[in-house]
């Protein structure tokens, strides 16, 4: 049944540098491959995260109290690492000290009473609002593709067990989870990269599910799954070739063969989606101008409150530490 699954040349925007252990192909069409170390989780590593992950999404439910008390999966982690954060800190304490041991009022204090820093924190926070809520919106939207991917293997499985013959419904649903598992490797490319390896991910559930031959994978070897989404888009084709053996064999007519198709090229698209959004992370200049606000805004929010806290005889620990 896979005897016309031929090694195909597909031409994609995946040239890339040697230097991260990609492909190149140089005038003479060899491809050129460096052996990188595999650093990224194995299988048993990637179901802790996994479990770790399951685990955190029932904080939610959980009362404000006990929400407060954790520190894994919170901002507190990365904000006690942050530089800026204990230089405002630090530059509030230095002037405590100073207004604690003093028996007047500087003329600086005065200064900084006609000075408004607050319409600059208005302005900064309008731009983080924008910001979270365009991150989030990006999350939603590749969380929506990835449960669409899932969701369109549930459909051709269905359509494959009521409408084909036993053996060529189990190759076609074989191919397709090869390709669901294919592209998740393959996002490894661009953009961040991925957790996910073809060592310790795709060749475990390859050998579990055993969803495709020795002889598919040997057509498959002039791809670099780890290193690019052409193994996925050749799978995909592969579903595609398989559909369309079905209708030259009878199994199903031109409508049948049409609705598959679409679900196969649906799924396609909501990965090419999560591939999209991973090779486009939102804007440096957006995120750069809102760190270059941030470290305005937050020594002089700092040596505002430090300054309006009470001087000499008005200074009062407790305040201080309010």
């Amino acid at each position: 049944s896979n005897e016309h699954k031929k090694p195909h040349k597909m031409i994609n925007m995946t040239d890339v540098n040697s230097e991260t252990g990609r492909e190149e192909f140089p005038e003479d069409g060899g491809a050129i491959k460096e052996v990188v170390k595999e650093t990224r989780p194995n299988f048993k590593e990637l179901k802790h995260i996994e479990d770790k992950r399951r685990r955190l999404l029932l904080r939610a439910e959980l009362p404000f109290w006990r929400i407060l008390l954790f520190w894994s999966g919170t901002c507190l982690k990365d904000i006690s690492k942050d530089v800026l954060l204990w230089l405002t800190i630090a530059i509030y304490v230095a002037i405590r000290i100073v207004a604690n041991t003093l028996d007047y009022v500087p003329n600086t204090v005065e200064l900084f009473e006609k000075t408004n820093i607050g319409i600059l924190g208005g302005f900064l926070s309008f731009f983080l609002v924008i910001f979270v809520n365009q991150t989030n919106g990006r999350f939603l939207e590749m969380y929506g593709f990835s449960k669409a991917c899932s969701g369109r293997i549930q459909d051709i499985a269905g359509l494959a067990r009521t409408q084909l013959p036993t053996e060529l419904g189990k190759t076609l649903v074989r191919h397709f989870n090869a390709a669901h598992i294919a592209g998740y490797v393959g996002i490894n490319a661009i953009g961040m990269g991925s957790p996910y390896s073809k060592t310790h991910f795709f060749d475990v559930y390859n050998e579990k599910e055993q969803l495709l031959t020795p002889e598919e994978m040997k057509m498959l070897e002039h791809h670099d799954m780890d290193n690019a989404g052409l193994c996925m888009k050749e799978l995909v084709t592969w579903c595609q070739e398989d559909v369309s053996d079905a209708r030259k064999a009878g199994h199903i007519d031109t409508y049948q063969e049409k609705l598959m198709n679409e679900k196969i090229l649906d799924f396609r698209a909501a990965m090419d989606g999560m591939y999209d959004y991973s090779d486009q992370p939102p804007h440096f200049f957006y995120i750069h101008f809102l760190v270059l606000l941030s470290a305005l805004y937050l020594p002089m929010f700092a040596i505002d409150t430090a300054y309006a806290t009470g001087w000499g005889d008005e200074a009062s620990l407790g305040l201080d530490l309010l």
